[in-house]
């Protein structure tokens, strides 16, 4: 093959080692599912294997023990919320820090970015203590407030670059006409985040949906479970039971799995249009 055309030999080995890289990723995904359709008796003797036969009394176990379609409203209504909640805070700050770029909206800017390096494990009890104090403990709202204190500095971030590359002229007619600035940020400003605002929500969805430390701080109440500690209930102290733990993975992940295939390409499109005067 010459060095002029356009598919080389560099491009083919660089694809096959993508595809390898990305079967590698798909292996774990591979053990749940496969796994979540056996017997106990049959996982154990081999895990690799594909099941004898396809049945779903793993399924339809973990839908009575669990109370599915109860935590999964549980996760469902906390996710919904707290995006909520974090896209509207968020890109109102950054709004406000880029259009306003006073001393102090500056430091407050930078307080946001340093808070997106400091590690969760080292504020979680301090935190239980405020949250205790303000009434939030065993409350999804409760839970829905934690999570707008951690989201929004990155939500924060992604917003005011994006912002950043919006034209200031849109905005300077609209004064014109005789907008005020909460009409030119939702009327004008606003529509303008569609790809970044999706790119936000399907980041805060992945990790709020999966997360398991911070619930498990704050809901006691098994009522009020999410997904994720649910599941924990199949790994006791002395007995793991891996056909059931397999079959709740499966149809914990699945949800948010469908919903990120939908929509990931909105995220490639509003990071790299918020990097361009970012």
């Amino acid at each position: 093959m010459s060095s002029g055309s356009k598919y080389t030999s560099r491009t083919f080995i660089l694809e096959v080692l993508t595809a390898l890289l990305g079967i590698l990723f798909l292996v774990p995904f591979y053990f749940v599912l496969v796994n979540s359709f056996k017997p106990f008796a049959e996982l154990l003797q081999n895990t690799a294997s594909l099941p004898k036969s396809f049945s779903l009394d793993n399924y339809s176990r973990v839908v009575d023990i669990i109370h599915f379609p109860q935590v999964m409203g549980n996760s469902l209504m906390i996710t919904v919320l707290s995006n909520v909640g974090l896209v509207i805070f968020a890109s109102m700050s950054a709004y406000r820090f880029v259009r306003k770029p006073s001393k102090l909206n500056n430091v407050l800017f930078l307080l946001f970015v340093a808070a997106m390096v400091i590690p969760f494990q080292s504020i979680m009890i301090p935190l239980v203590k405020v949250a205790n104090n303000l009434g939030l403990m065993d409350s999804r709202l409760g839970l829905v407030v934690c999570y707008f204190g951690f989201g929004v500095s990155l939500n924060v971030f992604l917003f005011h670059g994006f912002i950043k590359s919006i034209p200031k002229e849109i905005e300077e007619s609209a004064t014109v006409d005789g907008c005020g600035w909460f009409s030119i940020f939702w009327r004008i400003v606003f529509p303008l985040l569609k790809p970044i605002a999706v790119t936000v929500i399907l980041l805060n969805s992945l990790w709020i949906w999966n997360d398991y430390l911070l619930p498990s701080l704050v809901l006691t109440n098994t009522k009020l479970h999410t997904i994720p500690l649910a599941t924990y209930a199949f790994f006791g102290q002395y007995t793991k039971q891996w056909d059931l733990a397999m079959a709740a993975l499966t149809l914990g992940v699945l949800p948010i799995i469908v919903f990120f295939l939908l929509l990931q390409k909105h995220i490639i499109e509003g990071i790299t249009a918020g990097s361009v005067k970012g």
